[in-house]
């Protein structure tokens, strides 16, 4: 088992990165979303407000300013999870901060070859990997600083980026079809 740090940890990578901020995401869910009241309610059939002074936006929308990028892709399922929903629904408020959110289907994702674990990477140069339990709760992070794992991230990120679709298109079609 590789040497876990906690999340809080590495948090001073989200300010301090200067070009790019990417993150993909592979879980059908995650814990910290299930205990929200935003998610239940979403449950019930409450959409999610926009949150534009969370802290999250606020410093999507200052390192915008500076010339840097927030993007993730999300794997998503077939038809999606209420998890992946809740996501999707979710990030219209964080697309107008600034960020970039798409959505690749698992299919996809599998058929190229994107790791089933969830990771962030900085600057296409630092690695910080998710290790998430069956719960779906963040256990911790790795700091990977081998070469070749970067790379592969690298590559991961290229990949999903080009075979992903805006959240939004995405989301418009799911909400159509519930």
């Amino acid at each position: 088992m590789p040497s876990l740090i906690p999340f809080e940890e590495i948090t001073y990578l989200f300010a301090e990165f200067e070009r790019t901020a990417f993150r993909l995401e592979t879980r059908r869910g995650y814990a910290t979303d299930r205990a929200g009241a935003r998610f239940k309610a979403f449950l019930r059939g409450v959409d999610p407000v926009p949150e534009p002074d969370h802290p999250w936006n606020v410093n999507v929308r200052d390192k915008a300013e500076q010339g840097a990028r927030f993007s993730r892709v999300r794997i998503v399922d077939e038809p999606p999870t209420d998890g992946q929903r809740f996501l999707m629904a979710t990030a219209a408020g964080n697309v107008d901060a600034g960020e970039d959110i798409r959505v690749v289907p698992r299919a996809e994702a599998v058929r190229l070859d994107l790791p089933d674990y969830d990771f962030w990477l900085f600057d296409s140069r630092i690695l910080v990997r998710m290790h998430i339990d069956d719960t779906d709760t963040t256990v911790g992070v790795e700091l990977v600083d081998d070469a070749t794992e970067v790379l592969a991230a690298c590559r991961a990120r290229d990949a999903a980026q080009a075979a992903a679709r805006p959240s939004a298109q995405v989301w418009a079609q799911v909400r159509s079809s519930v």
